[in-house]
């Protein structure tokens, strides 16, 4: 992920760098007073969850601690905007997101030993956020934004029907559905043909996502929610 935010970091410099010797050359002049815009976006995210403890989760079957573990995985959006103003758009982007997390359970064993599980989560959520755009004026082909708005999203690889008293392997068993917050900003390069963008975004989720059931792996959570960082570049045309 360092290396992932490291290349679009780098991609912004040298871009900022074309906007600035190129200002006389206004690209793109009419892109801002079109009504709609089309596009897609690719991102790479980094996604774990905010753990709520149970008051006396540690007295659970000798449990010592649970450690949150982020993981890369990557997004595919594809993205509609409707202009109302020139600095106003409101942006939707249906599409889906690859998220791999993981937690990781400590437990005290005979001999004083200590015991070490990790319980992977993988999840392929079906997204469709609505974001609102506030961008500054151009500054001959550059142009800075944040964004604030949030989403619905659907896993479509929950296991949330899996039956932890018929399986040999106990998961962590997360609900299909998913709503989020989410607030972030970016830079647009206008180039000749296209506008091109680097964003950074964060998601933050608001119900409790865990599945409660009579395990030792859920009953010390009290609850279980999304979090998710996203580095992205656009396209419009």
């Amino acid at each position: 992920m360092k290396k992932l935010v490291a290349a679009f970091l780098f991609s912004f410099i040298a871009l900022a760098s074309f906007a600035q010797r190129d200002r006389a050359a206004l690209n793109l002049a009419k892109f801002d007073y079109r009504k709609y815009h089309f596009g897609f976006a690719l991102s790479g995210n980094q996604s774990s969850f905010f753990i709520n403890y149970k008051p006396d989760f540690s007295f659970q079957d000798s449990l010592l601690s649970i450690t949150n573990v982020p993981q890369a995985g990557f997004n595919l959006h594809i993205l509609a905007s409707y202009n109302p103003l020139p600095n106003v758009n409101v942006r939707f982007l249906p599409g889906l997101s690859f998220q791999d997390r993981s937690l990781q359970y400590q437990f005290l064993r005979a001999h004083n030993k200590i015991e070490t599980q990790t319980k992977p989560i993988s999840s392929v959520w079906l997204e469709f956020p609505v974001l609102f755009k506030f961008r500054t004026n151009r500054t001959g082909n550059f142009a800075a934004y944040a964004l604030a708005g949030g989403k619905y999203a659907r896993d479509m690889q929950s296991q949330k029907n899996v039956n932890n008293n018929q399986s040999s392997e106990i998961v962590v068993k997360l609900k299909s559905n998913d709503y989020c917050i989410e607030a972030g900003g970016g830079f647009d390069f206008f180039l000749p043909f296209f506008k091109f963008a680097v964003e950074f975004k964060t998601s933050i989720g608001l119900p409790d996502l865990l599945i409660h059931e009579d395990t030792k792996y859920a009953i010390p959570i009290d609850k279980l929610r999304s979090r998710a960082f996203v580095v992205s570049i656009t396209f419009e045309g």
